[in-house]
């Protein structure tokens, strides 16, 4: 398995934990207008929404930590190119959750979570599958 890909995977597993299998899929519009996005190392980013990062991965090409604040738990990751950012989202989408992205950057939660850091941290909300209507198939 690539190191892409076990990234990803550890990350599909944190998100289940965290939001559980959510989401309808594309981009959600969050209603209220967002500060302008924010940028920085994955210690800046998680300091502007003060939560003590608890780094999961540091590796050149991501750096993963999962934070908890007043407004809850969530992930938050950092990458060295936008393109592996982008690779990253899509395959984790498919996971559900919900996703504040912004450039080289994301945050995954709930619904709520994420929807408060936007408020800090700008950036858009996109929204993973949505695997509920498969819960009751036995594969």
């Amino acid at each position: 398995m690539r190191t892409r890909e076990k990234l990803v995977a550890g990350a599909a597993v944190a998100l289940v934990m965290l939001t559980g299998c959510a989401g309808s899929g594309g981009t959600a519009a969050a209603g209220s207008t967002a500060p302008p996005t924010a940028t920085g190392s994955l210690e800046d980013l998680a300091a502007d929404v003060r939560c003590k990062p608890d780094i999961q991965t540091d590796a050149d090409e991501i750096r993963q930590a999962i934070c908890t604040n007043r407004d809850g738990k969530f992930v938050l990751a950092t990458f060295a190119t936008d393109r592996g950012q982008r690779e990253w989202i899509n395959d984790a989408k498919d996971y559900g959750g919900f996703y504040l992205v912004g450039r080289k950057w994301v945050a995954v939660g709930d619904n709520g979570v994420v929807k408060a850091l936007r408020g800090t941290l700008g950036g858009d909300v996109e929204i993973g599958v949505d695997h509920h209507a498969h819960a009751g198939h036995s594969g």
